[in-house]
């Protein structure tokens, strides 16, 4: 079944990633509609804003919902766009300003990890990198659950000489390539179980925060870089990187974690648009007894 709906559906996606960026455009403002009459995760989207930001009226929080849903489409459809593009529209699209502390990495021979949100198009923001960069980018994700998609999602994400690994497999092969100068990119604002978690408040919440990042930095004593995507207009994005902390091994706990949601929940504040609202993030509550225990500083 798996196989069949991959099947049916390849031919028509790979007709859309075919189309032109102006019509492929015209595509997702349709799709748009359709989306918006299915109501797809309204309520969700809708109480992540109001959450995150209380002080705005509810015709605010509309005004917000419709720009992100709109967003969303592009988003999708760009993702979908990456089975055609070239190394050309690649570089266009996303304009990738580099820095001198990056090439003074290559020359100490030093690998760093990247951690970055699911905000602008961080799809995009992986070939921007390999395609302007010497550090070999290896980013972490999860597999998708049906097989033949998650070829086709591999396939678009490699394209450009970018190498992928399982989560399950991040330290196994983060010690294996210790020879080579690696980028290794953690996409970290997603929701994380309660044994494994910082609890911090991010966007007026109590957040569960991932921490994988911090511990494999302190293990490796890799720097800790943060990528930055911003749309500066319809379908073109600006890629800027910061390094956040040079020393991982010098900071106290949790320091790495609180800095890379301070710093994101800045970003998303001055531009809410282009962040993630229908994921579930806080789908999980801090129990009773870690309440005083992570708390941010």
């Amino acid at each position: 079944m798996q196989a069949l709906l991959f099947y049916l559906s390849y031919p028509f996606l790979y007709l859309i990633a075919s189309l032109p960026f102006g019509a492929l455009y015209k595509v997702s403002d349709f799709f748009y509609h359709i989306l918006r009459l299915t109501g797809y995760r309204k309520e969700v989207v809708n109480q992540n804003l109001r959450n995150s930001f209380p002080e705005k009226t509810g015709a605010e929080i509309e005004v917000l919902a419709e720009s992100y849903y709109r967003y969303l489409c592009d988003l999708i459809l760009e993702t979908l766009k990456t089975l055609t593009m070239t190394e050309k529209e690649a570089r266009e699209r996303c304009n990738f300003h580099s820095a001198g502390w990056l090439d003074k990495l290559y020359q100490e021979k030093r690998s760093f990890i990247i951690v970055m949100g699911h905000y602008g198009n961080w799809e995009w923001a992986g070939p921007s990198f390999t395609l302007n960069t010497r550090h070999q980018l290896v980013v972490i994700y999860r597999p998708l659950s049906n097989p033949y998609f998650d070829k086709m999602m591999v396939r678009m994400r490699t394209k450009f000489g970018t190498r992928i690994t399982p989560v399950n497999l991040t330290l196994r092969n983060m010690v294996a390539n210790r020879g080579m100068l690696t980028a290794t990119t953690f996409i970290a604002d997603q929701s994380a179980p309660q044994d494994k978690t910082y609890w911090t408040t991010f966007l007026n919440q109590d957040t569960a925060v991932f921490t994988g990042p911090e511990k494999l930095a302190i293990k490796f004593n890799y720097p800790i870089v943060y990528i930055n995507v911003k749309r500066e207009r319809r379908g073109y994005y600006e890629v800027y990187l910061e390094l956040m902390v040079a020393n991982p091994k010098e900071t106290a706990e949790n320091e790495i974690s609180e800095t890379f949601m301070r710093r994101l929940e800045r970003e998303i504040v001055l531009d809410p648009t282009t962040w993630l609202w229908s994921h579930r993030r806080w789908k999980y509550s801090r129990k009773p007894q870690s309440a005083t225990a992570n708390t941010a500083s």
